[in-house]
Formats: structure tokens, sequence, C-alpha cells
């Protein structure tokens, strides 16, 4: 059974992973939770882990010169931030000044609702101001 207090990873490829993290930490506020180079010899990515410092939920970003993936992100591919109140005109400034870029949601509810951001892979975040409640 999956339990509600396990972490949860979201696994993404990027092209540029100091282009990622200045999105992720500086534009978005997440923290920097790992950086680690991974060695090209034995196959391995570099990674940058990035999330809420005490969250349950983290996103491991991998990018790799010997061994490129390219990104492929569709526009339903997305992750959603639920604020619970406005969202801040200052945070969509500060995320599109760190390499993000406001673009219209494929789904006009999350128009309604918050603003969609396309990281510089061209992953969508939504940043709403809604609110989860999984009790209905």
């Amino acid at each position: 059974m999956i339990e509600p207090h396990l972490t949860l990873r979201i696994a993404r490829p990027v092209l540029d992973l100091d282009a990622s993290e200045d999105f992720y930490v500086h534009g978005l506020g997440l923290a920097r939770l790992a950086r680690i180079a991974g060695d090209p010899a034995a196959g391995e990515r570099d990674l940058l882990m990035t999330g809420p410092a005490d969250g349950n939920w983290h996103l491991e970003l991998t990018a790799s010169a010997h061994d490129v993936v390219r990104p492929t992100p569709t526009p339903e591919d997305l992750l959603v931030i639920y604020l619970g109140q406005p969202v801040p005109p200052e945070a969509v400034r500060r995320a599109v000044r760190h390499g993000g870029t406001v673009v219209p949601s494929h789904n006009p509810y999350w128009d309604r609702f918050g603003v969609t951001i396309a990281d510089p892979d061209g992953y969508r975040v939504v940043l709403t101001e809604r609110t989860w409640n999984t009790r209905g």
C-alpha cells in the first residue's frame, strides 16, 4: 500500500542543470536539496534535487553531456503547486527573470485560477490560488 507519509520523486531529463536550478531554486523559491556530478565513465548523469525543504516530494532533474536525453514535455505535463492564496505577481516576475516563460494553459481551468509558467525545457508549472483537499 502506498501510504500518505511516503516521499514522492518526480524525475525529468533536462538539457542544462544550471538553467533548471536558476528557475526552480531562484525563480520559484524551492530548496536545492542536492546537486551531484555523475561519473561519465560509469554512465552516470549529473543531477539536481529540488523541492520544498521539509516536503514529502521533490524533483530529480538529470542531464548528461555523454548521454543526452532531450526533454519532450507536452502541454499537459504539469507540476501544479497549490498556494492557497492569490498568486503574487512578484513570484511570477521572479520566475520569468530566472528563465521561465508565462504561457497560456492548455486547459483553461488553470488560467482561471492561476498562472502557468514553462521552465527552460518547456515543462509547465502551474501556480494556483486553489487549495487541494483530498477529503472532498
